[in-house]
C-alpha cells in the first residue's frame, strides 16, 4: 500500500468516525441549567469541537492500526471472507 491510498484510507475512517463520535461528551444548555435567550434548550452548550477532533484521530488510529495488520502483517483479504449466501 503506497502512502497516497494509506492517507486515503485512513481519511475515510477519520471521517466516519468523526460523525459517530460527535454526540459523545456533547452537553446541552438545558442540561448545564444555562440557556442562552433565543435559542432552544437542547442546542449544545459550548463548543466541544476540539475533544471530539482529538477523541476521533485516537480512535481513527487504533480502527487504522487495526486494518493495517489485518491486511499488511496477516495478508487478509475480502477473499478470505466465507461465502455467506449461496453459490452459484
Amino acid at each position: 500500500m503506497n502512502w497516497v491510498s494509506a492517507f486515503a484510507v485512513y481519511f475515510i475512517i477519520w471521517w466516519t468516525v468523526l460523525f459517530a463520535m460527535l454526540p459523545f461528551g456533547l452537553r446541552t444548555q438545558d442540561e448545564e441549567g444555562d440557556v442562552t435567550l433565543g435559542t432552544t434548550a437542547s442546542a449544545p452548550s459550548g463548543s466541544h469541537m476540539l475533544k471530539a477532533v482529538i477523541r476521533t484521530t485516537i480512535v481513527s488510529a487504533l480502527i487504522y492500526g487495526a486494518f493495517y495488520l489485518a491486511t499488511s502483517v496477516f495478508g487478509w483479504s475480502f477473499d478470505d471472507i466465507p461465502r455467506i449466501g449461496p453459490g452459484t
